[in-house]
């Protein structure tokens, strides 16, 4: 009897460490997920109508423990943000950033980003993605790990709106030149660097810690700035 075939295993872009979670982080999940948490379906969200106003959606993937997208939300009040993370010990740290700051235009998911993306992101409704310092499996049998691939960008292109923007941002330099290598092949996008290369860190972006200290050890930071671009539309005579 022949057996029926089976999916092969999702390659995820990530390994889920079992963090200890501190008694704040666990309160923070607690108390505060119903008014900043948002919960994964498997259907497409209006994400506008889970904030007080309307605003650019700015949409980040793997935000750590939170502060630099807390930053941003707080520089840019205009926009609303969303944050996706896998590991609980990062919602949880996020979570009492914005309840300490009374943050309105920052929700937080706990979920893998692709499923997000893939199910619930209606198209052309993300105006900028950010991937900030992710995982860059710098071992060459672990590279097919990386998030950065074709079918990834391809789902990104379908989220953003006409001329919104894809900003990544590495410290490993080979991973650096390979998001390069598969954003120069993507069709849809152009490159924001006049260089056809990288950009500077753009002021929205801000600086971490992590980075400060990277920076005095001497390590460099690679930016990737990306546009969706706008369709060509045939005036007709």
């Amino acid at each position: 009897m022949t057996r029926p075939a089976t999916n092969k295993r999702t390659i995820k872009s990530y390994v889920l460490r079992q963090g200890r979670m501190t008694k704040a982080q666990i309160a923070a999940i607690e108390n505060f997920w119903p008014r900043y948490g948002i919960d994964f379906q498997d259907e497409k969200m209006d994400f506008s109508n889970q904030f007080i106003q309307q605003g650019p959606l700015i949409f980040e993937i793997g935000f750590g423990m939170g502060s630099s997208l807390v930053q941003q939300a707080m520089n840019e009040p205009d926009k609303n943000f969303i944050g996706v993370e896998v590991h609980k010990p990062g919602v949880g740290a996020c979570l009492i950033q914005i309840e300490n700051n009374q943050l309105q235009n920052l929700k937080v998911m706990n979920v893998d980003a692709n499923r997000v993306l893939e199910s619930m992101i209606i198209p052309k409704t993300v105006s900028r993605l950010q991937l900030y310092f992710p995982d860059p499996w710098h071992k060459k049998k672990h590279n097919k790990r990386r998030i950065v691939t074709d079918k990834f960008v391809t789902t990104i292109h379908s989220c953003l709106v006409d001329g919104g923007i894809f900003h990544m941002a590495t410290d490993w330099e080979p991973y650096a030149q390979s998001m390069l290598e598969v954003m120069q092949d993507a069709k849809g996008f152009e490159n924001l660097s006049l260089q056809g290369d990288f950009v500077e860190r753009p002021e929205f972006r801000p600086i971490t810690k992590f980075e400060i200290r990277g920076q005095k050890l001497g390590h460099a930071v690679w930016d990737l700035m990306f546009r969706k671009k706008e369709p060509v539309t045939l005036k007709r005579h």
